[in-house]
């Protein structure tokens, strides 16, 4: 049976967080017409946070028109958030895409381009606030649906946004099909949101990101107080 093609693509960049791409495209590409790209500014090979090489597919210079965009985050989400090309072509394509989506930090990306203004969104727990300072409306949940805006929570939450799409395009019986088929059935050693962790255990982790995040949650002020001034 041939099934109508389905373009999806994932915005990639140096220092993105590797799973957050190939988690949720691990569940898409099984997706009966799915078509993956991987897109960047050129073709030439780039290197994400974990030291995993990615070569792109796609340009933003080509003219494809894509049925879903999904965002990547990572620490880099900053100097993607400022970089105006990569921004423009994600207003191009989220005015006609089906869905537009994102991992992780990349709804940073997505809210920097004025894409999530009115829109619930999620993001990784240490980040969402921001989401605030572009007119979105952060929502602490691993999946978060507001019409034709899919965001997922931190880095692993991206696999559960991808079976919820499947979900959405396939049916829930594809969708669960596909679960059995990679066995996905985490059981992970203690909890991995801010609530269910242990409260040392959040300290802990918040000392180890602090001397990177502050840096990085300047330049977001920055990068609002210009995206408010231009509104």
């Amino acid at each position: 049976m041939t099934h109508p093609t389905y373009r999806i693509a994932f915005l990639i960049y140096p220092g993105m967080t590797q799973l957050d791409f190939s988690g949720p495209a691990e569940v898409l590409h099984r997706m009966p017409g799915a078509k993956i790209d991987m897109v960047w500014t050129s073709l030439d090979p780039l290197t994400s946070d974990s030291g995993i090489i990615f070569v792109p597919t796609a340009t933003l210079h080509d003219d494809t028109r894509y049925d879903m965009i999904c965002v990547p985050g990572g620490f880099a989400c900053t100097e993607v958030m400022t970089n105006q090309p990569v921004l423009d072509w994600l207003r191009r394509q989220g005015e006609t895409a089906d869905l537009v989506t994102s991992v992780c930090t990349g709804s940073l990306i997505l809210a920097a381009a004025g894409l999530l203004k009115g829109y619930k969104a999620g993001c990784h727990w240490s980040w969402i606030d921001h989401l605030e300072k572009f007119g979105a409306e952060p929502v602490h949940q691993r999946v978060v649906i507001d019409r034709n805006r899919i965001t997922a929570g931190g880095v692993t939450a991206g696999i559960d946004f991808g079976f919820r799409i499947v979900e959405q395009k396939c049916g829930r019986d594809f969708a669960e099909a596909l679960i059995l088929g990679i066995e996905y059935d985490p059981q992970p050693l203690s909890g991995g949101t801010p609530e269910t962790a242990r409260p040392e255990i959040v300290s802990r982790l918040q000392a180890m990101m602090a001397e990177r995040m502050t840096s990085r949650f300047t330049a977001i002020d920055t990068i609002a107080a210009d995206f408010a001034a231009a509104d």
